[in-house]
């Protein structure tokens, strides 16, 4: 391999995944499953139902096992075209090769996270108010971002709900500055409330239980993946 293709190599890594991103609409976090057993499995049934990206966020596991964890999701997302996404840490990110780090507003700053996982790891960011949304919204090293929690969530103990007001005022705000860049609302989204993130101009969503504890994993995604067509804007 000559130095050029080693340079044009990132950079088409980064844009492919880039490109993934846009076109992504579901985003999924799971735990490792250990009480169920059935990471592999369940993997593969989120994403034949229309996930997009998985994020293995499980506070129980030592980093041996989430690094295994996540090596499970890397072998069945390459087979369904799907992106993997660690939760919080940069070093373990780079370590597994993951296409995204999602951080919050209590980690590392969007410039230490970009630091260092390099230019073609997606990063993405919680926000958890429209000040916080718009700064995400104009930081070019930041690849997406994550608004809510819409509904007061057990995956996010103490932290006040946002209300749709905040999904709608998001969207009018990337509506009026012309902003392409992705972004999730979360927080207690599942097949019954997302009707009404989107009537207020949420396109994509970042869903837990909705789809971890269905008796019918593949089923459930698929019905969320149906209630936000059409594809993302």
């Amino acid at each position: 391999m000559n130095p050029q293709q080693r340079t044009d190599a990132p950079a088409t890594t980064g844009a492919r995944r880039r490109s993934r991103l846009q076109d992504a609409q579901l985003y999924l976090c799971t735990t490792a499953r250990r009480e169920q057993g059935d990471l592999e499995d369940f993997l593969h049934a989120a994403f034949d139902g229309g996930v997009d990206i998985v994020q293995i966020r499980d506070r129980s596991i030592s980093t041996s096992e989430e690094i295994a964890a996540l090596e499970v999701l890397s072998r069945v997302a390459a087979e369904h075209d799907g992106l993997v996404a660690v939760n919080d840490r940069a070093d373990i990110a780079v370590l597994v090769g993951a296409d995204v780090l999602h951080i919050g507003q209590d980690d590392l700053s969007v410039a230490q996270a970009r630091r260092i996982v390099g230019p073609d790891v997606l990063v993405g960011l919680s926000t958890h108010s429209l000040d916080q949304a718009r700064a995400a919204m104009q930081d070019d090293a930041l690849d997406y971002f994550c608004t809510g929690p819409v509904w007061e969530t057990p995956t996010k103990p103490g932290r006040t709900a946002t209300g749709l007001e905040l999904v709608t005022r998001t969207a009018e705000m990337l509506d009026a500055a012309g902003s392409t860049k992705p972004w999730f609302t979360i927080g207690g989204v599942n097949e019954a409330t997302l009707p009404a993130v989107v009537a207020a101009g949420g396109r994509r969503a970042v869903v837990v239980r909705g789809v971890t504890t269905a008796d019918d994993p593949r089923a459930a995604a698929a019905g969320l993946r149906k209630v936000l067509a059409p594809r993302a804007r």
